[in-house]
């Protein structure tokens, strides 16, 4: 019953949303995705740093031996990335899903990147827009980071820095959205890497 009131008042809310938003200009905000893939390697340089040199001092492994000689089963690993890659798009949808109502969520690939996406067609305010951008790198990247140097596992901090760099163009966005003003309303981009903004 509530999980229904709860759905109808999303609902309600996004015709009265519609109906604020008619007749105000939109601009449209992308990101380069060259420029994107560029700092997403210097993110996966700088999250190293910072994870991998703490981890090394904590547990007193010899880098080069560490990095050589750890026995991991790679096709775990490879599956765990995988995983983590759908799941990734799945923290979007969940996330925005909580303000628009999981109707508006859609999954797909952008095949000419074999890139997957995950798209929300309703528009929603900044804060819960660049709270959704953020939460893969939350759950996927900074935590699993974050404990594989507290318990000492290799993999576990290696899957974090992995997801911290995927998340690079997340990250980027959500920077974009803080220079928007407070009370514009974002609407993400139905097939390229940006949103449109309300104003």
């Amino acid at each position: 019953m509530y999980i229904c009131i709860g759905f109808l008042w999303i609902e309600k809310s996004y015709c009265n949303m519609m109906e604020e938003l008619e007749g105000k200009s939109r601009r449209k905000v992308a990101i380069d995705i060259v420029k994107a893939n560029w700092f997403a390697i210097g993110l996966f340089l700088a999250a190293a740093v910072v994870f991998l040199i703490p981890y090394f001092l904590i547990w007193h492994d010899a880098p080069l031996n560490r990095l050589l000689g750890y026995r991991v089963n790679n096709l775990v690993f490879f599956i765990a990335i995988l995983v983590g890659i759908v799941v990734h798009e799945l923290i979007h949808g969940i996330t925005w899903a909580c303000h628009t109502g999981w109707r508006s969520i859609s999954f797909g690939v952008m095949w000419k990147l074999l890139t997957p996406y995950c798209h929300c067609d309703r528009p929603m305010g900044i804060r819960p827009y660049i709270l959704g951008a953020l939460m893969p790198c939350i759950v996927l990247g900074l935590l699993p980071a974050i404990a594989g140097v507290v318990i000492g596992s290799f993999p576990l901090t290696v899957f974090g820095i992995f997801f911290i760099a995927a998340a690079a163009g997340d990250l980027w966005m959500a920077w974009l959205l803080t220079k928007e003003k407070a009370d514009s309303m974002i609407l993400d981009h139905p097939n390229e890497a940006g949103f449109y903004v309300y104003e």
